[in-house]
């Protein structure tokens, strides 16, 4: 059966593998790339297959176990039943009962998602990439399973599915083909939002049966709970950490900066993604250097979860997430600051700021601030003295799809960017209207079996597309550096990777960061050279 042929009742059919990804079909890269042609998706080993059902697409990023008996297999599928019963009743589900019922009865079948998805696209039009695809999988269990009367109306109402152990691992497997972009949602005319059916899809086997990625779980959440940051850094290993970025910052601009902590008589408390720890100091670095400059008073936190803003629970688990958004929610209120202000990275910002309103509440509903308004007030405001021929190279701007898309977040970047940086330009398209960058909903940080390839070879295509396309031929030359401003942890991970899988920096001298680097880049009273050209690679 070819991938285009395939319709959602299929989706319970005992083969092997359900979807075969042909690079050919593909769309094509722009130039530099015009001839770049992708290899085939590693096949995984026998034994990895052995112990984990990929037959959806040969592809893995969240490991379903395969039972060993068919006893197990239908143990499994009841227990799924169960938890799709509670996902649709208000007691188990008030926080997103309303909308996930409002997209299971509303859709029209118009697919107008399809075309505004970048993944069904990329991929070569697969149809079981289709944003309507997997949620009309779910809605015909619905149908046909949970209504009265649904086995017996099943032919004439369109609920012709089987509900076997094949239909649930496949449908755990296809929700974890989107990114939670909400790029569909925004489209639709009536308003479905396959992105959240998506996310409820993750939530029922995270809650239910256990199945959620190793790396959103285990060493996300989990970790970040019982060691205080989802990579694993502790509190004395921050203490390290700081003391080796305020040498750093000594040695790279001949300014003496503590990095404060836990300071009572703090206005703000600054949190940050912990990727920036281990990946990009210079981030970290930079919000001090402007801070100070600025003569803010702002603290960090050192206790357990409150130096790492992440929440990966956003993107699969209700129960993960208001267990780490009520620890930062406890942290802001005993030191006593004024306000937040979230680091550069998209989830954490709506985590705590726009979820976080249903669950930052009475006392501990402290004011939270993004990062692009405090930059914004900052530098247009004069209180930092910036020379903008500093960043006098082609930049553009990559639009986190949780800022922008599912905050409105859109302005304050931009007007920092227009001081600042001279040759700025948009991608097309931009702001609400971006492409995800193609590690949204944690798949920067899956590095697991074969799904790196997958994800930047089809989830990151169009953005890898829209980047070279924001310059010109003569730009794109490996003569020439550029920018890519990307103010979130997640997106810069996703970007890194994709500049290495398709190795722009050598083709196209293609450099990503945020966009602090660029303000202290461009500030006078720090040596020049903050962004260092030669030694990204």
């Amino acid at each position: 059966m070819s991938s285009h042929d395939l319709k959602p009742r299929d989706i319970s059919k005992k083969t092997d593998q359900l979807v075969h990804i042909d690079p050919a079909e593909l769309p094509k890269l722009p130039y530099p790339y015009d001839d770049w042609v992708d290899p085939v998706i590693e096949e995984l080993s026998e034994a990895k297959k052995k112990k984990r059902d990929v037959s959806l697409d040969g592809v893995t990023n969240v490991d379903v176990p395969v039972p060993e008996t068919d006893e197990e297999k239908e143990a499994l599928v009841a227990k799924f039943l169960d938890g799709l019963r509670k996902l649709l009743s208000k007691e188990n589900n008030w926080t997103f009962l309303q909308p996930l019922m409002l997209s299971l009865d509303n859709c029209v079948k118009c697919n107008t998602c399809s075309n505004a998805c970048p993944i069904y696209n990329e991929s070569g039009r697969i149809e079981a990439y289709r944003p309507l695809f997997r949620s009309d999988v779910l809605r015909r269990i619905v149908n046909k399973y949970l209504k009265p009367g649904g086995k017996l109306t099943a032919k004439f109402t369109g609920a012709d599915i089987d509900l076997n152990w094949e239909t649930v691992a496949r449908l755990a497997q296809m929700s974890y083909r989107c990114t939670l972009c909400r790029r569909c949602a925004q489209t639709c005319p009536m308003g479905v939002d396959n992105g959240l059916l998506s996310r409820e899809i993750r939530k029922l086997f995270s809650q239910e049966l256990g199945i959620a990625p190793q790396e959103l779980h285990a060493d996300g959440t989990i970790k970040q709970l019982e060691t205080g940051s989802s990579t694993g850094i502790t509190p004395f290993a921050l203490a390290d950490l700081m003391e080796f970025m305020e040498e750093d910052i000594t040695e790279r601009t001949g300014l003496n900066i503590k990095m404060p902590f836990d300071k009572s008589d703090a206005d703000i408390l600054l949190i940050h993604n912990a990727g920036e720890f281990l990946s990009w100091p210079e981030n970290i670095q930079a919000f001090a250097i402007i801070f100070e400059a600025a003569g803010l008073k702002w603290t960090m936190s050192s206790d357990l979860v409150g130096y790492d803003s992440v929440n990966y629970g956003l993107f699969y688990d209700d129960a993960q997430y208001v267990k780490v958004t009520l620890k930062h929610a406890d942290i802001a209120k005993k030191l006593g600051v004024k306000k937040v202000v979230l680091g550069e990275c998209g989830h954490a910002s709506k985590s705590m700021m726009a979820i976080g309103d249903r669950t930052w509440l009475s006392e501990s509903n402290i004011p939270r601030e993004s990062a692009m308004v405090t930059l914004k007030d900052i530098v247009l405001n004069g209180k930092l003295k910036i020379d903008p021929e500093r960043n006098n190279f082609p930049c553009t701007l990559h639009d986190p799809c949780n800022l922008t898309r599912a905050m409105g977040i859109i302005q304050p970047q931009r007007e920092v960017l227009r001081k600042i940086a001279p040759q700025f330009r948009e991608m097309t398209p931009h702001g609400v209207e971006n492409y995800c960058c193609g590690g949204g909903s944690g798949f920067a940080i899956m590095q697991s079996h074969n799904f790196p390839q997958w994800r930047n070879m089809i989830s990151g295509r169009r953005k890898f597309a829209q980047i070279l396309n924001a310059f010109t031929r003569e730009e794109i030359d490996p003569g020439v550096n550029k920018y890519v401003c990307a103010p979130c942890s997640n997106c810069k991970g996703q970007i890194r990777d994709m500049i290495n899988y398709y190795d722009a920096w050598e083709k196209c001298h293609l450099q990503y960061g945020g966009l602090v680097e660029m303000v202290v880049n461009g500030m006078t009273d720090v040596p020049e050279g903050f962004i260092e050209w030669d030694d990204f690679h």
